[in-house]
């Protein structure tokens, strides 16, 4: 797969490209993780009786979700529904997400004969993924899409717990005590991603993002050592693309300067630490996103306009600020909060 000589026409100068940039925009833009999804009435209504990973396979079901919150939200960009274990599915590992738990590995990998389960990802495992964002494109127009992909160490230590854990026992123990098989099984896994990364890209993505969610579990001696080289193999493998390159993790404020050398063009902040502070941790040459709890969202509309105020002062003077939550929209927000939020940065940023 070769990279485009030139970015999308269509979404180049929007103003959340040219954040990501650090170029000055005309408002801060905004969008939000998780903003396809639970929380909106319409989404449950399309996803009604359809398993999780069925849907991320279905491209008309993929692109109207995917457009429901920028109809409804007017938010600056889209963010391609999908879940981070889908490539994981596509290459035939045994997993399912089981609703109330999340994605559950029927065989973790636990062993060196278990990296046999994680075959190479190409193209043609994931064609309902470049369909549906065809369709996207073509409907978006100028608001840019951004495809997205699980980190190695995020899938790593659901494959090796064989679900969700608070504590990665068994990811840790293979890290510390196996840590050439743990190498081995993030390599694989970076190369896997890239390639899933890369689809996307070719078929339409403006930006892309890698969620690293538990990333905030690792002490950044080891996440130096044990995971940057994996995550900054993905970002190797798609910066000839010239597509903004997105980094998240939660609970990441010790981690911060290490995610953007990984190769981040912009670097996602958690609530827990403030974007003033984020910035100086980053160093300079990247941009910043978030950083608004989601759960303010479940305050008054004057709370809510106040905690925003304090993240955009916090984010004055930055080279470039995407404003989105913290982490995901929770299920129960009220759509409307969000749609107030949006307009509310909006205006209140309007240069």
């Amino acid at each position: 797969m070769s990279a485009p000589e030139t970015p999308p026409s269509a979404t180049y100068d929007s103003a959340f490209l040219k954040a990501c940039r650090r170029e000055p925009v005309p408002h801060t833009p905004v969008w939000f993780m998780r903003q396809a999804g639970r929380s909106l009435p319409e989404y449950r209504k399309v996803r009604e009786g359809i398993p999780m990973l069925e849907s991320c396979m279905r491209p008309e079901l993929v692109t109207e979700i995917t457009l429901q919150p920028v109809r409804r939200h007017n938010v600056d960009a889209a963010i391609y529904y999908s879940d981070i274990v889908v490539p994981l599915k596509a290459i035939g590992v045994d997993l399912d997400i089981r609703p109330g738990v999340g994605p559950v590995v029927e065989n973790p990998i636990r062993t060196r004969a278990d990296l046999a389960q994680l075959r190479d990802l190409t193209p043609e495992d994931v064609s309902y993924v470049t369909e549906a964002i065809g369709l996207l494109t073509r409907e978006l127009g100028p608001t840019p899409l951004i495809g997205f992909a699980g980190a190695p160490f995020t899938l790593a230590s659901y494959l090796v717990e064989g679900g969700p854990s608070r504590t990665y026992e068994n990811a840790k123990a293979m890290m510390y005590g196996d840590p050439e098989l743990w190498a081995d099984l993030l390599d694989r896994l970076a190369e896997i991603t890239a390639v899933f990364l890369k689809v996307q890209i070719e078929a339409g993505a403006s930006a892309v993002q890698l969620f690293d969610s538990w990333a905030g579990a690792l002490a950044p001696v080891d996440y130096r050592r044990s995971v940057l080289p994996a995550s900054a193999k993905v970002f190797e493998a798609v910066e000839g693309y010239g597509v903004p390159r997105i980094h998240f993790g939660v609970g990441c404020g010790e981690l911060l300067k290490l995610m953007g050398e990984a190769g981040a063009d912009v670097v996602g902040v958690d609530w827990r630490v403030p974007l003033d502070e984020a910035a100086r941790r980053v160093g300079p040459g990247k941009a910043l996103q978030g950083n608004l709890d989601p759960t303010v969202l479940f305050a008054s509309t004057e709370a809510v306009e106040a905690k925003t105020r304090e993240v955009l002062d916090s984010a004055e003077g930055l080279e470039g600020h995407v404003f989105n939550l913290g982490h995901g929209v929770m299920p129960s927000t009220d759509p409307d909060a969000l749609t107030r939020l949006v307009e509310y940065v909006h205006t209140h940023t309007t240069r």
